[in-house]
């Protein structure tokens, strides 16, 4: 137990903050590597295996999580007595357990990131490129459709009747409170995606173990428990897609700019804040 609290008073002070503004918050002898900034495109990638292997991740992945996800929407929308199915709870659950298995399988192979909202704030902190971020999308959309299809399959009337899991803006509320939301939620979910994968983290925090799928999931988790009742929840565009494609009514394309327009704001709001105000990445070290 006291090396244990020895690591934690190491772990705490061993990296000052005290430099002046306009400086890098990391020190010049930082143990850990970050990694250097992606090219804004980088045409060597459509050579490379890897590259379309984690476009497929990234299409499974998506495909699995509406598939899940949507199905118990659907679950949940078809009884009458919510206490007899796994409720809001359970639709949050789902969403966010289904994130967090997925990004653990997936990290590896694509970055897990399942959410174009992601892609983008990843690609403004050139973590990837415009050809990979725009291909993540691409496949993203297209499993979100197909996911979303499946379930479809299961029961067209049911699927129907019961909003087939599509976000609208929830009747009481405003399309600005629903793009508020969207960004809230968003700028949530990013910003944790940017903490739970920091480079420094394993440096300084080494004495903190942590799973990076697990906050990602929770972040999920929460947003959904807060706003499921305004939005639905999108906080994905492509999950928000794929549900508006294969439903396919006026009322679901109504507000559907809210789910493109509130995330993309929300990831990159959560981007500047990591980057500028968390890491001080575009000034130069003193």
């Amino acid at each position: 137990m006291e090396n244990k609290e020895e690591d934690v008073r190491v772990g705490a002070n061993k990296f000052h903050e005290h430099q002046p503004i306009g400086t890098a918050a990391q020190s010049q002898d930082k143990d850990y590597k970050e990694p250097p900034p992606a090219p804004f495109i980088d045409a060597a990638e459509f050579a490379s295996w890897s590259f379309y292997r984690a476009g497929i991740a990234e299409f499974i992945a998506t495909f699995l999580f509406l598939y899940i996800t949507v199905l118990t929407v659907m679950g949940v929308s078809k009884s009458d007595s919510k206490c007899a199915t796994v409720g809001i709870q359970g639709i949050a659950w789902a969403f966010g357990g289904m994130i967090f298995a997925l990004v653990y399988c997936t990290a590896g192979i694509s970055g897990g990131h399942i959410n174009p909202a992601v892609t983008f704030g990843l690609f403004l902190a050139r973590k990837l490129s415009l050809n990979r971020a725009v291909f993540y999308m691409v496949m993203q959309c297209l499993g979100a459709i197909c996911g979303a299809g499946v379930v479809k399959g299961f029961g067209k009337s049911l699927y129907m009747a019961k909003g087939g899991g599509a976000n609208v803006v929830a009747h009481g509320y405003t399309k600005g409170s629903g793009l508020g939301a969207e960004i809230v939620g968003t700028f949530v979910l990013v910003y944790t995606v940017f903490s739970a994968t920091d480079a420094k983290r394993s440096a300084r925090d080494s004495h903190v173990p942590i799973l990076a799928p697990l906050p990602i999931g929770f972040a999920v988790f929460l947003v959904h428990l807060a706003t499921i009742p305004i939005t639905g929840t999108g906080i994905n565009p492509a999950r928000s897609l794929g549900a508006a494609i294969i439903y396919n009514k006026s009322h679901a394309w109504d507000d559907h700019w809210v789910f493109w327009v509130g995330p993309f704001i929300g990831a990159a709001l959560a981007a500047l804040y990591h980057q500028v105000v968390i890491r001080a990445i575009p000034f130069k070290s003193k």
